[in-house]
């Protein structure tokens, strides 16, 4: 069965250096949930925690309720996927998935059937034979994931278990993640340094920064609305220019556009993040003026590279099917859509664009 997991005021020191400074979170039975950040940020010291890895300084960690703090590694039911996957090298594939199951006295006709099981799930029935040394990385990442899910575990977690894997075969195995853990429901905590991953298989993300959550939400909302200026940098890619804001109005530089952001201050500074696809070009001879450095086709989309006026270097994407083709060095006037660009205070933490309708 699948557990809810809470994390009440959880603490992490190690000696007077604190890694993670009171953490709460719910993970919702079957969810699967990405810690996602830039190394050293916590996550995988996180995972370590829940399980029983690493020791808790302070807080709670609850299996549907239940307090496992002091509860042995072995006694948590929980199912481990590492990076270096972890098989035996002297086993073959399906004694290496039935290893849990030998290990829990689980009766041999029951572990045979258990492992065809698992196999067909994983799709890697025709390997079973095979000693590891002659899988490919992807089939071993197969054979770890179900050695760990074979033994029913309450929690499966995961440890950047695709960072060895080349860049195709890094999408084939999301995709297979995410299609497994669809099927079996195990509630799932994932740990990624990359966004693209956690984009594509996370049903909740959390965002972590020198320990400290920045933010929860689904990949369309962190996308969309990033709590600060941190996450809307660290998922996918944005442009950050300087502006003021104004009762019903978003200036940059001479540039201005109408916004329904309002504020109870005359003007006030701010930082505007502009993802690649939510500029557009200008057909009024209004707009951010700027110089086309270089472009990169990509097939469906071509991503131009743009020095504004100001010194500014920003990135448009447009797309191939278009009918203007800008070359380097022509001149370009830039728009851009009000409603889908962040806007933060001066100091990057809040997003005001959140604030639509209310005063701020």
């Amino acid at each position: 069965m699948s557990v809810t997991i809470q994390f009440q005021d959880v603490l992490k020191k190690y000696g007077e250096t604190t890694v993670i400074p009171g953490l709460s979170l719910e993970v919702k039975e079957g969810e699967f949930f990405t810690l996602l950040g830039p190394s050293g940020c916590g996550k995988t010291t996180l995972l370590r925690m829940v399980a029983g890895f690493n020791s808790i300084e302070g807080g709670d960690i609850r299996f549907n309720g239940k307090r496992i703090n002091d509860l042995p590694p072995g006694k948590r039911n929980i199912g481990m996927v590492f990076q270096n996957y972890a098989i035996f090298p002297h086993m073959n594939v399906q004694h290496n998935i039935a290893f849990g199951l030998t290990n829990r006295h689980i009766p041999k006709e029951e572990i045979e059937k258990k492992v065809e099981k698992i196999l067909s799930t994983v799709q890697i029935q025709e390997y079973k034979n095979r000693m590891p040394e002659h899988l490919s990385g992807g089939q071993q990442q197969r054979v770890a994931l179900a050695r760990a899910i074979v033994i029913e575990p309450d929690v499966l977690l995961m440890d950047e278990p695709l960072s060895n894997l080349d860049a195709k075969l890094r999408i084939d195995m999301r995709n297979a993640i995410k299609e497994i853990q669809n099927n079996i429901h195990i509630t799932t905590i994932y740990v990624t340094h990359d966004q693209e991953e956690a984009m594509a298989v996370s049903d909740r993300i959390a965002i972590m920064d020198k320990g400290i959550i920045q933010h929860i939400g689904n990949p369309r909302e962190i996308y969309r609305r990033p709590a600060n200026l941190f996450v809307a940098t660290f998922i996918g890619h944005t442009n950050i220019l300087d502006g003021t804001l104004s009762q019903g109005k978003l200036s940059i530089g001479s540039y201005t556009e109408k916004t329904e952001i309002e504020i109870n201050k005359g003007e006030i500074p701010v930082k505007v993040s502009i993802r690649p696809e939510e500029f557009y070009i200008s057909d009024d001879k209004q707009g951010l003026a700027g110089t086309i450095i270089n472009s990169v086709f990509l097939g469906l989309n071509t991503h131009y590279f743009i020095s504004l006026e100001q010194g500014t270097r920003i990135e448009f994407v447009d797309q191939s099917g278009s009918d203007n083709i800008y070359k380097s060095g022509e001149k370009v006037l830039l728009k851009i859509h009000t409603k889908r660009i962040n806007i933060f205070d001066k100091n990057g933490e809040h997003n005001l664009s959140t604030k639509t309708g209310g005063m701020i």
